[in-house]
């Protein structure tokens, strides 16, 4: 989901669970992905779907695409594959790197957050941190947290890093290393936004093994930044009707009548601050999950639009509706998901399209 106002190295391997494979899932959060990079995560989506579809290809954007192929409706689903980040911006004469973001990011959520910065010559590992954090400075209760506060410290000086390398525009990926709480279905880490809609796009491909439709799968760039990945391919897919993958930020922990909790089932958004989902789309999605008894959390956002918005939009319009996964700690490095989400997701999703749905 889009906001606008060491790459993870370690994952664990996870079992077969409840029929799922949460251990794609892991290693597709523990790839790297910032937007406008998103070239390894490409890759690893590419190899994993393609003994799966008809087609898989790369557009000039960067989106991925696969397709099964089959008549007229054409069905496209999205996912993004970006992640949010940070560039260096500058870096001061003692070596501090100064950050912009990419994406929508909580400066408090950065603090203490290790790093990597990819070094045309070399990775550099660092820490975000704060002058009052590496000092024995008396911190401003009264100062708000902002970006201009932050900094990455490699423990190098501006020369040590300009000969890594390193410099104005470098990305730097936020490390997390991927796992579960304290239950297998708790999954915890980085870029679940939206990692998770990507995975759940390649096992509803290996799961649909004959399709009376086209079904394209598109896994979009720079969604994070604006969205811009799904414009460009609608444009040139020219879907009949669309369904988006995304996560939604839950409510269960801050609210006293929760309507968005983990381990409720997938979310369906009637509106959110940009777009309204199309009626028709969300009541086939009603109709399926009522027969296949799986549970869905109805969601009204006031914060917070996807790739539907610009895919509903492109050419003279297509009709489009906003599937998501509820998650806690959005666009931190610590995100909370439940397995049985994703997985009814795909049950969902495969019970929908098995039938053929035109407009």
């Amino acid at each position: 989901m889009a906001f606008f106002s060491r790459r993870s190295l370690i994952y664990r391997f996870a079992t077969i669970f409840s029929g799922m494979n949460t251990n794609l899932l892991l290693k597709l959060m523990g790839t790297d992905g910032v937007s406008g990079s998103e070239e390894p995560i490409a890759k690893l989506i590419q190899k994993e779907i393609k003994p799966f579809v008809d087609k898989v290809y790369k557009d000039k954007m960067g989106n991925l695409i696969a397709v099964k192929n089959g008549p007229r409706p054409r069905v496209m689903l999205a996912a993004h594959m970006d992640e949010v980040g940070l560039m260096v911006k500058r870096i001061g004469p003692g070596g501090l790197v100064f950050l912009a973001e990419i994406g929508g990011l909580e400066p408090t959520s950065l603090v203490g957050q290790r790093v990597e910065i990819a070094g045309s010559k070399q990775i550099v590992a660092g820490i975000i941190t704060t002058k009052e954090i590496s000092n024995d400075w008396i911190p401003d209760d009264d100062k708000a947290l902002s970006f201009r506060n932050l900094f990455v410290d490699t423990g190098l000086g501006k020369k040590e890093l300009l000969q890594k390398g390193v410099s104005i525009g470098s990305s730097i990926v936020l490390e997390q290393v991927n796992d579960f709480l304290g239950s297998k279905k708790i999954v915890y880490g980085k870029a679940l936004d939206d990692r998770i809609g990507c995975f759940i796009l390649i096992e509803l491909a290996k799961c649909l093994k004959k399709v009376s439709h086209e079904i394209v799968f598109v896994f979009t760039v720079q969604e994070e930044i604006g969205l811009y990945g799904s414009k460009t391919s609608t444009y040139a897919l020219d879907p009949d009707w669309s369904i988006v993958l995304d996560v939604v930020n839950a409510n269960d922990r801050s609210n006293d009548n929760p309507t968005k909790c983990l381990g409720k089932g997938p979310a369906l958004t009637v509106m959110d601050i940009e777009m309204i989902g199309n009626k028709t789309i969300n009541g086939w999605l009603k109709k399926a999950a009522k027969q296949q008894k799986i549970p869905l959390q109805p969601e009204v956002s006031s914060g917070g639009t996807t790739d539907a918005l610009s895919i509903a939009f492109s050419k003279s319009g297509v009709p489009t509706s906003m599937l998501g996964v509820v998650i806690r700690n959005m666009h931190t490095t610590v995100g909370i998901c439940h397995v049985d989400d994703i997985e009814n997701t795909i049950k969902l999703l495969h019970a929908l399209l098995k039938e053929k749905h035109t407009l």
